[in-house]
């Protein structure tokens, strides 16, 4: 039998009708309208005396979800606009230009205070409440996690505040803030490419940003972590000062830096101090121990940070051909710090549970598959509004996971971006109409039809807010 048999009588055509090539796109547009997100940022992109022809609320979903379908220019608009029998009247390239340029600081504080309020409903219809944070194989219970780290966005171009950054590429050094518990990206700040990696106001600002995103009922209890960029006396004193809000706790996990005072605390610690470290999972990691030396350090050295904050130590046993510095040679350990002021729990778990501050790399580079990693302008103003664009999809794709992967549509729950569109968005349909009704129709033989159903189903169950 010949090879190629299967092409026999194949040809192909461009006067298909009915027929929907990304139907499983609709799915976080319809979301965003069942959840009152599209109304909210209409009223926060909304003029006085200006009617446009098409909504600029509904503009920016539509961004949104074209970059949660893969889009990375904003001429791919025109994929949204390719279904309009399903979704209507889609806004054109050059009225996306417009709309995000009409989105000024001002709008982008509004645009703030839309989320945040859309974030409150989402949050009070989540089935069993908001997922709790876990690591070493157990959870945080009601304690909300903010992760926050910043990245680099490599331009190819002369885009207005581009420059050169620390790992010696060019571009953007954009900050942000997410939701370990819901992956929701809270809050983001766009950054010139020389911007440091440790200003502690630019942390203060984002944090501040998400903590207002975190609906009230649930900042009772927040844990911020960062690396190393964060441990600055700025931002560990501005931390501390959050407690003195009433009925707020606030605790910090930050990477610290191996400094002579922390050298010298590890040579002064005795082996009994230190214990087993753990893995992800909760089990005993081979070859790493955890050890606290806030009583191994000087009270000169200790004055100088908030009451309270206590300083851990990991060494593990580095892997072959790691380099070490001149302090680690000695013993052949790598050494690796952080500090918190939580009083209570178990050493390595308290240890575990910064480590997990690693998940924020996922969150980063699912952003930068969905928009972040492309600013489209050389305009920095325009940028800016690209990336509250991408915060927006990132935060349906992650609503969409919390409130409609569930029962039949469990099996996309695990799925990253690119997997999610190519077994879901970008599914094929056929739009069939009868009387007034439109239906889409997924092929029957796609391997995930009965989850798509059920996401559609699950969405269109959605109350609407009051």
């Amino acid at each position: 039998m010949k090879r190629t048999s299967w092409s026999s009588g194949l040809s192909v055509t461009a006067d298909g009708v009915g027929v929907i090539s990304h139907a499983g796109a609709i799915a976080p547009r319809l979301l965003a309208d069942r959840v009152g997100l599209t109304d909210e940022l209409s009223g926060a992109m909304a003029r006085r005396r200006f009617i446009p022809v098409h909504d600029r609320g509904r503009v920016l979903i539509d961004v949104a979800v074209m970059l949660t379908d893969g889009g990375e220019s904003i001429s791919d608009i025109g994929v949204l606009r390719h279904q309009s029998e399903a979704l209507g009247p889609v806004a054109s390239a050059p009225t996306v230009w417009r709309t995000l340029d009409e989105v000024t600081a001002g709008k982008r504080k509004k645009i703030q205070v839309a989320r945040a309020r859309t974030r409150r409903h989402v949050w009070s219809l989540m089935p069993g409440g908001v997922p709790a944070s876990k690591c070493a194989g157990r959870d945080l219970g009601s304690t909300i996690v903010l992760d926050v780290d910043a990245t680099i966005v490599v331009t190819h171009s002369e885009k207005e505040h581009a420059a050169p950054t620390y790992k010696r590429t060019f571009g953007y050094h954009p900050i942000g803030v997410w939701c370990d518990n819901t992956e929701e990206f809270l809050a983001a700040s766009l950054r010139p490419g020389n911007a440091g990696s440790n200003t502690a106001a630019d942390h203060i600002e984002v944090l501040g940003q998400a903590i207002a995103q975190v609906p009230a009922a649930h900042r009772r209890d927040l844990l911020i972590r960062s690396d190393g960029a964060g441990a600055s006396h700025d931002l560990i004193d501005w931390i501390t000062e959050q407690n003195s809000v009433r009925g707020r706790r606030v605790e910090y996990s930050v990477g610290f830096s191996i400094t002579a005072p922390i050298r010298r605390a590890i040579a002064t610690c005795p082996e009994a101090a230190w214990g087993p470290a753990l893995n992800p999972s909760g089990d005993i990691r081979d070859g790493a121990e955890v050890a606290e030396l806030t009583g191994f350090l000087t009270p000169r050295m200790l004055a100088k940070w908030p009451d309270g904050m206590r300083v851990i130590v990991r060494r593990e046993r580095p892997h072959p051909g790691a380099q070490l510095s001149m302090f680690e040679e000695i013993d052949g350990w790598r050494y690796q710090a952080f500090v918190t002021n939580t009083a209570t729990g178990q050493l390595q778990f308290l240890e575990a549970r910064h480590r997990a501050h690693a998940r924020v790399e996922d969150r980063i580079r699912h952003a930068k598959d969905t928009g972040l990693g492309r600013l489209p302008s050389r305009e920095f103003a325009l940028n800016q509004a690209w990336l509250v664009t991408v915060m927006i999809a990132a935060d349906l794709v992650a609503w969409t996971r919390m409130l409609a992967f569930t029962g039949d549509a469990a099996v996309l729950a695990l799925c990253e971006p690119k997997a999610l569109r190519y077994r879901f968005l970008h599914a094929a349909a056929r739009l069939a109409r009868s009387g007034r009704r439109r239906r889409v129709k997924i092929p029957e033989t796609w391997p995930w039809a009965v989850a798509i159903v059920a996401v559609f189903s699950t969405i269109a169950a959605i109350p609407k807010p009051a």
